[in-house]
C-alpha cells in the first residue's frame, strides 16, 4: 500500500450524510479549512426520506442550499397523518397551526435521500470544503496525552493518507467505529428496540388534498407501517415490529406483505400498486432501529453528530433533523474555539447540552406516542406502554440522554419519570381528541395539538432555528440552557448572552 505525505488542516469531518455536510460548510463559510471524507460514492442510497420544516427552513437556509432543495422537485408535506390513538380515523400533525398561517415553515418534503445528500454534499464542496469520496477512514491518530489529532484513511487507490486536525467530526452514521474515542460509550434504551422490512411500491393511492403528500403512520397489531409518497408514482412502505421478530424476520416481499394485509388503510392504499422490483429501490430491505445515546458526546478532541453520537425511532422523521441540528451545534462550537472566543470546555458543554435536551424533548414525545396505541393484546403494543416499564431502567436512560441540560428530579427519580411520561400520553392523547379526524375542519387545524406540553417542548428549538433563518441576522435568542450561551449573529457560533445587541 502506496503512503501519501501528512497532510494539516482545522478540521476533518467523517461521513458525507446530511449531518455531516451541515457541520462541514458551516466550518467552510468561517473560513476554515475542512476536509470532509465518504467512503461511497455518491449518490447512493439511504433510508429516512421525511423531513421535518426546521431542516428545509432552518438548517438549509443557514447553510445556503435552501433554494436549491426547493428547484430538487421533492415531494411536499404539510404534515403526518396517523391512525394511530383511540380514533379510527386519521389524524393530522400540520405544521402550520392553522390554515391561516400557512407559509414557509408549515411544510417540508419527502425526499429521495440519495438525491438530498448529494445537494447537500455538493453544496459543501462548493462552500470550500475539500469533499473526498470513496475514501474509507481506517483508524484515527492521537497525541501523547491520547487527544485525537488526526485520522488514516485509503482512498479509492488504495493509497494511505494521514490528514492532522485540531478537531475530528463524527458523522459516519450509526455503523461508526469512531465514537469509543470521544471517551464514552453507547448505551441502549429498553424501550425503543424495533426492526424495520421496508420496500418501494408504484402506483399506491394518495390521501386527499391538501394531504396527498404527508406521510401516513398507521398502527396495527404488531406494530406500525410508514406509507411516504416520494413521487407521484413512487412510496417507500415500511412496517416497524418488535426486535423479537427479527431472527425469523426474511428479507422477502411475502413478509413485508404479511404486514401489510394485517394494517387496513396500508392494504387498501397499495391494492393497485406493484412493487419495485429492479434497480436502487428494487430491494426489500431490513434494518434495526434501536435506540441509543453516547454517554458522551464529545471530549479528546472528537465530536460526535447524528446518529454516531444517538438514535431514537423512525416515526417522527427525527433522523435527519438530529444530524443537521447536531451539525449546527457542532459548527457553533468549533468555530467559537477556533476563533479564540471562548474555551473548549464552555462551547462544548452547550453543544452537549443543547443535544441531550432535544434528544430527551423527543424521547419523551415519542414515548407518550406509542403510550397513545392501547391496543391490550399485542405484545408489541403492551411492552410500549410506559406504565409497563421497568421503572429503574426508564430512570437511567432518561437520565443519561438529559444529561446535565436539567437539574429536575424528575429526570433521575424513576416513579416521578413514569409520572411525568403518562402525564405526556394523557396530554397527547387529549389534544388528538380535540383535534379530530383529517376530514375534520378542526383536523385541518394544529391549535388543539401545541396544548400538549410535550408538543410545544418538541417544537422550541425546531422553531428557533427557522425564526433566526427568517429574521436573518435581527434576531436575538435568548439562552436556551439555564447559563448557557446564544447564537452569534450570524448563526455561526456562540457568544455570551450579554454580548449579543440586534
Amino acid at each position: 500500500m502506496n503512503s501519501a505525505p501528512i497532510e494539516h488542516v482545522d478540521v476533518v469531518v467523517v461521513g458525507g450524510g446530511p449531518g455531516g455536510s451541515t457541520v462541514a460548510t458551516l466550518l467552510a463559510k468561517s473560513g476554515h479549512r475542512v476536509v470532509q471524507l465518504e467512503k461511497e460514492t455518491f449518490p447512493r442510497y439511504q433510508i429516512g426520506e421525511s423531513l421535518l420544516p426546521s431542516t428545509i427552513h432552518g438548517v438549509c437556509r443557514l447553510l445556503g442550499v435552501d433554494k436549491k432543495i426547493k428547484d430538487a422537485g421533492f415531494m411536499p408535506k404539510r404534515g403526518g397523518s396517523f391512525r394511530w390513538g383511540k380514533n379510527p380515523v386519521p389524524w393530522n400533525f400540520l405544521f402550520a397551526i392553522s390554515p391561516e398561517f400557512a407559509g414557509d415553515g408549515s411544510y417540508a418534503y419527502q425526499v429521495e435521500r440519495m438525491k438530498f445528500d448529494q445537494i447537500l454534499l455538493e453544496h459543501s464542496a462548493e462552500s470550500g470544503v475539500d469533499v473526498r469520496q470513496n475514501c474509507r477512514v481506517n483508524g484515527t491518530e492521537q497525541d501523547e496525552h491520547g487527544r485525537v489529532v488526526g485520522v488514516r484513511y485509503v482512498d479509492a487507490d488504495r493509497t494511505e493518507h494521514h490528514v492532522r486536525a485540531t478537531f475530528v467530526v463524527d458523522a459516519s452514521g450509526n455503523t461508526t467505529r469512531l465514537s469509543k474515542h470521544a471517551g464514552g460509550e453507547r448505551v441502549y434504551s429498553d424501550f425503543f428496540q424495533n426492526v424495520a422490512i421496508f420496500g418501494y411500491f408504484e402506483g399506491g393511492k394518495r390521501l386527499p388534498a391538501p394531504d396527498s403528500g404527508n406521510i401516513l403512520c398507521a398502527a396495527f397489531d404488531e406494530g406500525w407501517i410508514w406509507y411516504i409518497p416520494l413521487t407521484d408514482e413512487l412510496t417507500s412502505v415500511g412496517a416497524v415490529i418488535s426486535k423479537s421478530k427479527a431472527d425469523r424476520l426474511d428479507a422477502q416481499e411475502s413478509t413485508l406483505r404479511g404486514y401489510i394485509d394485517r394494517c387496513a388503510i396500508v392494504k387498501d392504499m397499495l391494492s393497485d400498486a406493484t412493487r419495485v422490483t429492479e434497480g436502487t429501490y428494487g430491494e426489500i430491505r431490513l434494518r434495526k432501529d434501536y435506540s441509543y445515546a453516547n454517554t458522551k458526546f464529545w471530549g479528546n478532541g472528537m465530536v460526535l453528530v447524528g446518529d454516531a453520537a444517538c438514535f431514537i425511532d423512525p416515526v417522527f422523521s427525527t433522523g435527519v433533523h438530529l444530524a443537521t441540528y447536531s451539525g449546527v451545534l457542532a459548527a457553533r462550537s468549533i468555530n467559537s474555539v477556533l476563533s479564540g472566543a471562548m474555551t473548549e470546555e464552555r462551547a462544548f458543554d452547550e453543544f452537549e447540552g443543547r443535544y441531550r435536551r432535544e434528544y430527551a424533548v423527543f424521547y419523551e414525545f415519542l414515548s407518550a406516542f406509542y403510550d397513545m396505541e392501547q391496543s391490550e393484546d399485542s405484545y408489541f403494543w403492551k411492552a410500549r406502554r410506559v406504565t409497563n416499564l421497568d421503572r429503574t431502567d426508564l430512570a437511567a436512560f432518561v437520565s443519561l440522554v438529559a444529561g446535565g441540560y436539567s437539574g429536575e428530579n424528575a429526570l433521575t427519580d424513576a416513579d416521578q419519570v413514569v409520572e411525568k411520561f403518562t402525564a405526556s400520553t394523557k396530554a397527547l392523547t387529549e389534544a388528538t381528541d380535540r383535534t379530530g379526524g383529517m376530514d375534520t375542519d378542526s383536523g385541518q387545524r394544529m391549535g388543539h395539538m401545541f396544548s400538549a406540553p410535550v408538543v410545544r417542548d418538541v417544537m422550541e428549538e425546531m422553531n428557533a432555528l427557522q425564526a433566526r433563518a427568517a429574521t436573518g441576522s435581527n434576531g436575538v435568542e435568548p439562552p436556551l440552557l439555564e447559563g448557557g450561551l446564544v447564537p452569534s449573529l450570524d448563526g455561526l457560533a456562540w457568544t455570551e448572552p450579554a454580548s449579543v445587541t440586534a
